[in-house]
């Protein structure tokens, strides 16, 4: 599956995608720098109930919300060296954890997603246009 949208368009994106994959509990996403993941990623937690702002976890690594009862951990591994360096600031622990994990720059630490983890690739079509793309 894949879609095509703009920034106007996130929203209903992100509805679009929890509908249809709001049973997985960790979503990974790929991307490059500068497409909108953290965006994307405010409006899903936006949708989940999340009331705070919802900023990068770049320095953090992780940062945590709740949202209608529930933990969501908002995880970027861009700085992370390898996977011991997560397992040792508590990612694979806080992905067992959470209710709902959304995770930018997966690659970085693999082997730390769940086998049932639910991939979003997005590639930068134009300075207002991205496509997603969404592994079955």
């Amino acid at each position: 599956m894949e879609m095509n949208y703009t920034i106007a368009e996130l929203d209903q994106l992100a509805t679009i995608l929890l509908q249809q994959f709001g049973h997985k509990r960790i979503w990974a996403f790929h991307a490059p720098m500068g497409a909108g993941k953290t965006t994307l990623i405010a409006r899903i937690c936006k949708q989940l109930g999340v009331n705070s702002a919802v900023t990068s976890p770049t320095f953090a690594l992780m940062n945590e919300y709740e949202g209608n009862g529930k933990m969501i951990y908002h995880m970027d591994w861009y700085r992370l060296e390898d996977e011991a360096e997560a397992r040792r600031a508590g990612i694979e622990a806080a992905l067992e954890d959470a209710d709902f994990s959304l995770v930018e720059w997966p690659e970085k630490a693999p082997n730390l997603l769940m086998e049932d983890t639910q991939h979003f690739e997005i590639e930068i079509l134009d300075r207002e246009h991205r496509r997603i793309f969404i592994p079955s």
